[in-house]
């Protein structure tokens, strides 16, 4: 029996219009998604950007030292589940929307030919442990000093990245009176000869960790479901590359141009092959190029390549050697202390026709130069932020915003058991267990806890996580440390007082998602000024607009005078 309902004229054309009504309300009210709902990135214009055309900047850390570590087998973490809770720990206490994910060519094939993939199904189960939250990843093939099959059991130092079987037959090492572990890469010679080999490709050497790399991309995609492939960014080929020596009449910049990036592109052909297409390689120039210690600095930063473009990008480091020496900078950081190295990341960048990102950054959080680590990493941010010390940002302050990943995020800091160089009677415990470095950001407190080794203002901070349009200029006052910005606009000083603040300014595409800033802990119930109208949820800042020029200013509740506040950022945010 078929049962018919028959309603009056008059209630159906209601019940019609009523629908209608909820459905065209639904597509207007229902907030834009939020800037990770698993939008691929791709390079264009000069920016990373999503499949909704906004300016995504790439905030957090590298994952981890461990992985530099024998102790587990490679690995950032002991198991999964102390991945889960360091990516917890990681979003909660920094707001980090990315990481890059350390993985090392000795434990893909231990031996010559041999994948090992039960070894690559951790290291997909850890990065999971990211991306289940919507944090984006980028890998890195990970070396330092070539290996650490090159070091006897006694040195004072080690390595990591190249196995046994590629580091055999080189002479006995030592660096002789070296103060960083890093002069190495010049003075010891079975460091340098090693690393020559691999550039030359000696016995096939260099064909192998590229076929190696592409066996690993392969079974990271396929181990992912579809939708968390997206959340990976791309791929770091090489960690901080150097020819080892120099062959007759060779420079540094024609090293790049002839051996460096010959490999980038058999990289870049491999990526392909894999599957990875449509990601960018993370390319890094010559390890010294921007090292601001005279004596071991290099012309570099792929000067003599002609263009990258948008299938690479630009990817440096950035450490103050000065700082860490103790000697050479006695003092802290300053105000702009950093702008003209950070200028230059992002001219090399525009250049070569791509974007920047600064993959390694940092300073000792530990240690006799470690009264520093405030001062350095407010200047780092500050370079990463703007193209303009505090002092003059109001009156100069266009510039794009860079990405960067910190070193380094390791809850295992201060826990390890590392025999060094396979050596039982030289346990590692201390610090980041490689090289007597302590960069860690987190430790766990006795209870277990995730917790900071630095001020949680210096690294839970307020950044444009997604800009719908084109950033204009951006700039944020921790208020750790010191107070660098001065700001000339009366009424806009006494509005944020002594609390941290945030400006930004963008060229709006008008497009439905939103603009969105990270909230740190200090601003979660913001006082906003803008032409867009926002919506605070959480750690976030929502802001909606039309096309144009836009502005925010993001600060704590203030009994400041707001009208007058905004009018003066009205007339500022116009003039330039």
């Amino acid at each position: 029996m078929r049962i018919s309902f028959t309603f009056p004229k008059a209630a159906a054309m209601r019940r019609a219009v009523l629908l209608v009504v909820l459905f065209l309300f639904s597509l207007v009210v229902t907030p834009a998604r939020a800037e990770f709902d698993g939008s691929e990135l791709r390079v264009s214009g000069g920016v990373f950007r999503d499949e909704h055309g906004r300016e995504v900047v790439l905030r957090g850390f590298n994952v981890s030292g461990t992985a530099k570590l024998a102790e587990y087998r490679g690995l950032p973490f002991a198991n999964t589940s102390d991945a889960r809770r360091s990516a917890q720990a990681m979003k909660q206490l920094t707001g980090a929307n990315a990481v890059r994910f350390l993985l090392t060519w000795a434990w893909i094939e231990p031996q010559r030919g041999q994948i090992d993939h039960t070894y690559l199904d951790g290291v997909t189960a850890q990065l999971r442990a990211f991306t289940d939250l919507g944090v984006r990843v980028y890998l890195d093939f990970h070396q330092d000093l070539y290996s650490r099959h090159l070091f006897n059991k006694d040195s004072w130092y080690t390595g990591d990245g190249a196995p046994a079987w590629a580091a055999s037959g080189y002479p006995k090492e030592s660096c002789g009176i070296c103060v960083h572990w890093g002069q190495n890469m010049k003075n010891n010679n079975a460091v340098t000869a090693a690393t020559y080999d691999f550039w030359h490709n000696r016995n096939g050497v260099q064909d192998s960790f590229v076929n190696a790399a592409g066996e690993a991309l392969k079974h990271v995609k396929q181990a992912l479901p579809a939708n968390e492939f997206k959340l990976v960014v791309g791929v770091d080929p090489l960690n901080e590359p150097y020819a080892g020596k120099y062959d007759a009449g060779q420079t540094s910049q024609t090293w790049e141009r002839d051996l460096l990036m010959p490999f980038y592109q058999r990289f870049r052909a491999e990526m392909d092959e894999a599957g990875w297409t449509a990601k960018p390689a993370f390319v890094e120039p010559l390890v010294f190029w921007n090292q601001n210690v005279d004596f071991f600095a290099e012309p570099g930063g792929l000067a003599l390549v002609p263009s990258l473009g948008e299938r690479f990008v630009f990817n440096a480091h950035f450490y103050d050697g000065k700082a860490q020496s103790g000697v050479l900078m006695p003092g802290k950081a300053g105000d702009g202390q950093y702008t003209q190295a950070f200028g230059t990341i992002r001219d090399r960048a525009r250049a070569l026709g791509t974007t920047a990102i600064v993959s390694e950054f940092g300073h000792p959080v530990s240690g006799f130069t470690s009264d520093k680590t405030p001062s350095v990493l407010k200047a780092i941010y500050q370079g990463l932020d703007s193209t303009a010390p505090g002092a003059r940002w109001w009156s100069a302050p266009r510039g794009s915003v860079v990405s960067g990943s910190q070193w380094h995020w390791d809850t295992n800091y201060g826990r390890h058991r590392e025999l060094m160089n396979d050596n039982p009677d030289k346990v590692k415990t201390d610090g980041d267990a490689m090289n007597d470095e302590h960069f860690s950001a987190v430790k766990l407190d006795a209870a277990g806890n995730a917790v900071l080794t630095v001020d949680r203002a210096l690294v839970d901070r307020v950044y444009p996580q997604a800009v719908a349009g084109t950033t204009l200029a951006f700039t944020y006052e921790d208020r750790a440390y010191q107070t660098w910005q001065q700001v000339p606009l009366p009424n806009v000083r006494a509005l944020v007082g002594s609390a941290p603040f945030a400006v930004i300014v963008w060229d709006s595409n008008g497009g439905t998602a939103p603009t969105e800033l990270h909230l740190p802990q200090s601003l979660r119930s913001p006082l906003v000024i803008s032409s867009a109208t926002s919506t605070a949820q959480a750690d976030k800042l929502l802001l909606t607009s039309g096309p144009g020029r836009q502005f925010a200013l993001v600060t704590a509740p203030s009994g400041g005078n707001v009208a007058a506040a905004e009018a003066e950022i009205r007339q500022w945010y116009v003039s330039w």
